[in-house]
């Protein structure tokens, strides 16, 4: 049992440091696998020196594979202004036949009549 301040500091601190390197060690474990330009043998080289070697592993991942991180976070970035672009034209039609669809099956089933549907398959279609 910890009674002084410092020692509780100081557990403080190693269980912060664990902590972040528990972190660093599975992101690089994500982005490894993640990683679409490695073959799988290098895929399966990193995660053995990652998994054996945990820490070092993780510090060489970094630097030896940091552009790589960074480009497809860049192109991560990038890609939501394009798809918010080019989100409606791509998918308006089947977003507009999955609309008449739901409102033809909620005219079936009786909660919206022949004129709502119409007005709804109108709107939609416009």
């Amino acid at each position: 049992m910890t009674t002084d301040f410092g020692e509780v500091l100081l557990w403080s601190f190693w269980i912060f440091i664990w902590i972040a390197a528990f972190t660093i060690w599975f992101r690089c474990i994500l982005d490894l696998f993640g990683d679409d330009s490695l073959s799988g043998w290098a895929k399966a080289g990193w995660a053995i020196l990652l998994i054996f070697v945990p820490w070092v592993g993780a510090l060489i991942y970094l630097i030896a594979r940091s552009t790589s991180i960074r480009a497809r976070q860049r192109a991560a970035q990038e890609r939501p202004p394009q798809e918010e672009y080019m989100g409606p034209i791509v998918s308006s039609p089947t977003r507009t036949t999955d609309q008449i669809a739901s409102a033809k099956a909620l005219l079936d089933s009786g909660a919206i009549t022949q004129a709502e549907f119409d007005q709804l398959k109108a709107k939609t279609l416009s």
